[in-house]
């Protein structure tokens, strides 16, 4: 780069070739060598900040010395969530093609609020989002549309089910309304009771439901508590079904809770934001089952399809409710243009990237059958570790892995007090992920402390579940 490069608008095409040049050899050789770097950061809190400068430069700098920093600096802090033995949370992968999309995303630089703003932006996102639908077996004609996480996805879509009350909560607010009830089970995700904080409902307007010996939402326990509710003068208006948890990974009984729905007018919102992509694979499907009666279901393609995060889709049968609970549009926004589907009107977001084009590469490269593939691969590795728990004598498995995530712990004989397996668990945990070569995560289940590995990267194979299983042994001190 000149010296004068400070005097011009931007790049010249030539600097900008070379710099694309330099930068994409930087980001091959880190997928290159991911995984033989420890999976988890090293350093500590502070570590990044005190070692760049307190102000930015005054002259532009050399690309040459971006990079340098970006690898001498950055790197130590990262957590590769793209190295083969990140098995904590869930294991995700930005695909090679899921990055080329988000790197024509970005030169592209749109913002699709209105259809005329991008049209292809927005055309697009219909398309591929019928492929996904299509391709996990939900209603092709369901009205789709993409956003940053499954906490914005659900959040829009309980808005959208408080608008369907007919309670006017849009024109007139919460106040004097009877209080608002929403119902989820006690294994759901965290953002569904942050969804129902930010819509108005408070801590006690948000209902955990109890679950089953196999965690999944007791449906005679959400009859019952709807009940109790009706009595006490409370109106319930939605019910989040999950499929995948985000502990075990278990699936609740969709079909009877959409009877419930039904029954009492309620809307129901599913989860599926891990185990719906398992539905590309057909003998997936069935975690899918009832799922064709909800009103609404976020599922994430950044968690098991492969497209780099942020990509969170989320669908549903009643477009008219978002546009009634969001549509807004001041004069400088209107446009003459009729017959376009304008995104910005089924949510509170304006602005909107164009993520489209990751997810449509992604199943441009792998098609169906690939990514289905992938998908059984991920599953098989996770039953044959599964197997390895359950044959242990020292090891028990907590829940039901019908997917690629397996909870279990070390449970040595005549050691039955919770919290010192507690203890152990965790002070497992600590050392495994402290080697490197593996990460990890805990949760807990019916208040039992266990260890969750979460199978979901393209580059994990036998081999590294193999190992995983025989670091957890060594470390614990028990034969593999």
């Amino acid at each position: 780069m000149s010296q004068d490069s400070h005097d011009r608008a931007d790049m010249t095409d030539a600097e900008f070739r070379m710099a694309l040049a330099q930068v994409g050899d930087w980001v091959a050789g880190y997928r290159e060598k991911a995984g033989s770097m420890p999976v988890l950061s090293r350093i500590a809190p502070g570590d990044i900040e005190k070692a760049l400068p307190m102000d930015p430069p005054a002259l532009g700098e050399p690309v040459a010395m971006w990079l340098k920093d970006l690898e001498e600096i950055i790197l130590p802090g990262i957590t590769h969530w793209n190295h083969p033995g990140f098995m904590a949370y869930f294991g995700i992968t930005g695909s090679a093609a899921g990055i080329l999309g988000e790197l024509v995303s970005s030169a592209i630089n749109s913002n699709g609020m209105l259809w005329k703003t991008c049209p292809a932006l927005t055309e697009l996102e219909q398309v591929v989002l019928r492929w996904y639908a299509s391709a996990i077996g939900l209603p092709r004609d369901w009205f789709g549309m993409i956003s940053d996480t499954a906490s914005t996805s659900t959040l829009v879509a309980l808005a959208a089910a408080r608008e369907a009350t007919g309670l006017n909560v849009r024109e007139e607010g919460l106040s004097g309304k009877p209080p608002l009830v929403l119902y989820c089970s006690e294994e759901a995700h965290s953002s569904v009771d942050k969804a129902g904080l930010v819509l108005g409902l408070g801590v006690r307007g948000i209902r955990r439901v109890s679950s089953d010996m196999a965690l999944r939402m007791r449906v005679d326990a959400l009859e019952s508590t709807i009940h109790q509710d009706l009595s006490e003068g409370r109106r319930p208006f939605a019910v989040v079904a999950t499929v995948g948890t985000t502990s075990a990974t278990a699936v609740d009984p969709v079909p009877d809770i959409a009877e419930v729905c039904k029954r009492h007018g309620l809307w129901l919102h599913v989860d599926a934001a891990y185990a719906g992509s398992a539905a590309i694979a057909h003998e997936f499907r069935w975690a899918l089952a009832g799922c064709d009666q909800a009103d609404s279901l976020v599922v994430n393609p950044h968690k098991w399809l492969f497209t780099p995060i942020d990509c969170s889709v989320l669908f549903t049968r009643k477009p008219e409710m978002f546009r009634e609970a969001f549509s807004l549009v001041p004069e400088y926004l209107r446009t003459d243009v009729h017959g376009a589907v304008d995104l910005m009107d089924y949510s509170f977001q304006l602005g909107r990237r164009f993520r489209a084009i990751k997810l449509w590469f992604v199943f441009r490269y792998f098609g169906t059958e690939g990514l289905a593939a992938r998908i059984r691969e991920h599953v098989r590795l996770a039953q044959a570790f599964a197997s390895w728990i359950d044959a242990h004598p020292v090891m028990e498995r907590l829940a039901p892995a019908p997917f690629s995530v397996v909870c279990f712990r070390i449970h040595p004989r005549g050691t039955d007090d919770e919290a010192e397996l507690q203890r152990l668990n965790a002070s497992l945990l600590e050392r495994v992920n402290a080697g490197g070569e593996v990460f990890l995560s805990h949760t807990k289940l019916k208040g039992r402390y266990c260890l969750r590995m979460a199978i979901g990267n393209l580059q994990t194979n036998m081999h590294r579940v193999q190992r995983a299983f025989h670091l957890i042994c060594e470390t614990a001190g028990l034969s593999s």
